[in-house]
């Protein structure tokens, strides 16, 4: 049999991936549960065995030297294909599962569509879905992890931006027409606007785009459903102020875009968790999958 190559201490790997993960010195030693001191003592050992300076120290802050960089670039992946391999050798019956908050428009249109590459490749990861308010809030708690539309999440939060949206108007074809092919202030004034109660300040960045600051609607409608915000513009109930990307895939053929605006959102989806979080088997396989999935 080939002799045994000699492993680096775990702890010190452990230790080393927990910093650069979570970004933090100070938060790599709350998490596992040691003084900064120790933290330092154990990235030291790593650095004797490997014979290399992963780290630069400047006060109190561990910033990853090139040589750190690619150490984890190769490191990081081998460790993910052990933990893989350990888990394939464990019951079969012992099922990973993630408590995942979700808003119902992106659970429809782009999560379930492809959550079976995701069970393909790991079938023991089961997601319990939750469409409730208040997703953030309720991280750590009832939720291991959360997709939210927001403009920053709290910075409290491991978070990954995964898109960018533009803000169209929407309208039956009937009020498209009424309304003609260029913006009029007082035919806009007569009308109810539609307005999804997580994007308040979407009516306010398709105003200034176009140059309509002044307008003041008849009415405006919150709705906290995208899909009912769609619904009530084919019924002709209001102009329809939202993301292009969800018209887009509710594939709507008898709404009409309002105007040639391109209108930068100020919200985005995010996926967020707590920083610890990550440490979790079906947290980190969904986060991997999801960032690479390009939803």
């Amino acid at each position: 049999m080939p002799p045994v190559r000699r492993l680096p201490p775990l702890r010190a790997l452990e230790a080393f991936v927990r910093i650069v993960r979570l970004g933090s010195a100070k938060a790599a030693a709350n998490e596992l549960g040691l003084s900064p001191s120790a933290l330092s003592r154990r990235v030291g050992a790593l650095e004797d065995f490997v014979g290399k300076r992963l780290f630069t120290r400047q006060h109190q802050a561990m910033k990853l030297t090139d040589e750190g960089q690619i150490f984890y670039a190769i490191v990081s992946p081998k460790l993910e294909e052990l933990a893989v391999a350990v888990e394939s050798q464990m019951e079969q019956h012992n099922v990973m599962r993630l408590y995942l908050g979700v808003p119902p428009l992106f659970a429809g249109q782009r999560l379930f569509p492809r959550l079976p590459e995701l069970r393909k490749l790991h079938p023991r990861l089961h997601i319990d879905i939750d469409t409730g308010p208040q997703l953030e809030d309720r991280l750590g708690d009832s939720l291991d992890a959360a997709i939210v539309l927001s403009k920053v999440p709290d910075s409290a939060f491991h978070a990954v931006r995964l898109d960018h949206n533009k803000v169209y108007a929407f309208a039956a074809r009937r009020i498209a027409d009424e309304l003609g092919p260029a913006p009029d202030i007082s035919r806009l004034s007569r009308q109810t606007f539609l307005i999804q109660t997580d994007l308040p300040d979407s009516f306010d960045a398709w105003k200034v785009a176009l140059g309509l600051e002044k307008l003041e609607p008849a009415a405006i409608d919150h709705i906290d459903s995208a899909q009912l915000i769609i619904t009530g513009a084919n019924q002709g109930l209001g102009i329809a102020i939202m993301h292009s990307d969800n018209f887009q895939r509710a594939g709507e053929e008898t709404l009409v875009k309002l105007y040639d605006a391109d209108v930068e959102s100020p919200y985005s989806y995010w996926f967020v968790c707590r920083p610890r979080a990550l440490e979790s088997r079906p947290v980190r396989i969904f986060h991997d999958w999801l960032v690479n999935a390009h939803l």
